[in-house]
């Protein structure tokens, strides 16, 4: 069961960092922006990071929340917040659950080999916990700029 744009979100609870866990009806009130990069520490995934984290200021303006997801363990989301001075939580995902929830598993190819990896995507959920935007096979450039443009509008209704 994957989630569409105009659906109630399913709460779910996620380990993150800072020795936290998330849990999206705590967040009911806020927009959440959920962001799922393939892998910690990588080129794309440390500059798509970066564009959220320097916008975050806009985004906490919009009363919106950043989550950034990916497979990786909680120790290498805490070592990849922490090299990159990420200002927002970021979730480790290692038994997909929340990758399933949004279905962000895809097939790629690296080197002509075929494997299955997180497809970079992006999900903006309203007040509510409703899906109203979704951005999928994201290019990095550019990205958290048009996520911050659509969270602005939503929050200005």
């Amino acid at each position: 069961m994957s989630v569409s744009p105009g659906e109630p979100v399913p709460d779910f609870t996620a380990t993150a960092t800072g020795d936290t866990a998330v849990t999206l009806s705590d967040l009911k009130g806020k927009q959440v922006v959920v962001y799922f990069y393939p892998k910690a520490s990588t080129p794309g995934c440390t500059t798509e990071g970066g564009d959220f984290r320097d916008r975050k200021e806009a985004f906490d303006a919009a009363d919106t929340v950043i989550l950034g997801i990916s497979r990786d363990g909680i120790r290498a989301q805490e070592n990849f917040k922490a090299k990159q001075g990420f200002n927002f939580a970021l979730i480790s995902d290692k038994d997909e659950a929340l990758c399933r929830l949004f279905d962000v598993i895809k097939l790629k190819k690296l080197y002509g080999k075929e494997h299955l990896g997180i497809e970079r995507s992006t999900f903006l959920i309203d007040a509510d916990g409703k899906l109203v935007r979704e951005w999928r096979g994201v290019k990095v450039k550019g990205h958290a700029q048009e996520v911050l443009e659509a969270a602005q509008a939503l929050h200005a209704g």
